[in-house]
């Protein structure tokens, strides 16, 4: 194996390592040292790392430990290293409930990169979305406001617009016609306004709209600040509408008081889907309020809310859900190919 060939194999593997262990939910730093290791390695000239490989000297370089130095001498040398066997092989179905809409899924429409508060590069989520047979998805970092989260700038907005315009040149040819849609994850605002001006929400092609502050607000003024936001033309989609937390290192947060049929029925009339968030520690909206939102007869989109590649996997966990309260597949949005959604969110 060439000198190029090995480093490839070993930052291919340490990002397949990270993958499975945020499948698997494991705690955070375990995942970043081994994106951190291939993301060292794959930095540095070939010949460099295979100097240093020869010298024992690889544990020398940031990031790099004797576990993620292991990984890279085993993929060198040709061999698919054992802790990434380990993984693949305990690697079992996250859940056996929901894989008849998971089937039905051609799209993830929630999902940060590194652009915001992310964990991997926008190309690395486009790759992985493919990989789990998605047709397309939607990238939504943070606006603004949301400074924890590195929310985007007007400018830096402007910027990612093109970066994935020429993503998507280099990936559809590569990934059979896989799409990057623009979008955004907008800050509803305490008055229900949104965080981002009308000519940025007006070039892209998908706005989530979420609630991030002032979560204890009396039911009220935050019924209001959520309908108005709904009716917003420019939004599409009512991310994590309670705000909860349930499990997670984040600790668990109690859900934010609305009127969830005054919601629903805004959902309803002005044509903005109830997100059903996948991500284990938040699975909003809780059953009570989604089977609620189906008898409405409201859409809905079935998202991840991914920070990171092995988080795509989780939209199983929205589509058990989603079965279990009766929606069916005709009234989810990321069911219909990015021709039809694109009009409807156009619409």
């Amino acid at each position: 194996m060439s000198d190029s060939a090995g480093v490839a194999a070993a930052v291919e593997a340490l990002r397949q390592i990270g993958y499975y262990l945020e499948r698997d939910r494991q705690p955070t730093h375990r995942v970043k040292a081994y994106r951190r290791a291939a993301d060292t390695i794959e930095g540095l000239p070939a010949a460099e790392v295979r100097a240093r490989r020869r010298a024992g000297t690889l544990t020398e370089l940031p990031g790099i430990g004797p576990k993620t130095e292991a990984v890279i001498l085993e993929a060198m040398d040709g061999a698919t290293p054992s802790y990434l066997t380990k993984l693949e092989n305990a690697a079992g179905e996250l859940t056996t409930a929901g894989t008849g809409m998971r089937a039905e899924l051609k799209a993830d429409l929630h999902l940060h990169s590194d652009w915001s508060d992310g964990g991997s590069p926008i190309e690395e989520m486009a790759r992985t979305a493919a990989g789990l047979g998605h047709k397309y998805m939607a990238l939504t970092d943070h606006s603004p406001r949301l400074t924890v989260a590195n929310g985007l700038s007007r400018e830096r907005r402007l910027q990612q617009l093109e970066v994935v315009a020429e993503l998507n040149k280099k990936l559809g040819d590569e990934l059979d016609g896989f799409t990057i849609l623009n979008g955004i994850e907008v800050d509803i605002l305490d008055d229900g306004s949104l965080d981002c001006d009308v000519e940025i929400l007006a070039r892209l092609d998908l706005v989530v709209a979420s609630v991030h502050s002032k979560l204890r607000m009396a039911s009220e003024p935050m019924t209001e600040r959520m309908v108005r936001a709904i009716a917003n033309p420019h939004v599409d989609v009512l991310g994590h509408c309670t705000g909860r937390l349930i499990t997670g290192e984040r600790g668990t947060r109690l859900e934010s008081d609305f009127d969830a049929e005054i919601v629903f029925e805004a959902c309803k009339q002005f044509g903005t889907a109830v997100e059903i968030n996948s991500r284990p520690e938040r699975l909003d909206p809780p059953k009570r309020l989604l089977s609620m939102a189906v008898e409405t007869g409201c859409n809905f989109s079935i998202d991840t809310d991914a920070h990171a590649p092995g988080q795509l996997d989780w939209q199983v966990y929205g589509c058990e859900r989603a079965e279990e309260c009766g929606v069916t597949p005709d009234v989810v949005i990321n069911t219909w190919d990015s021709s039809k959604l694109l009009e409807w969110a156009a619409s």
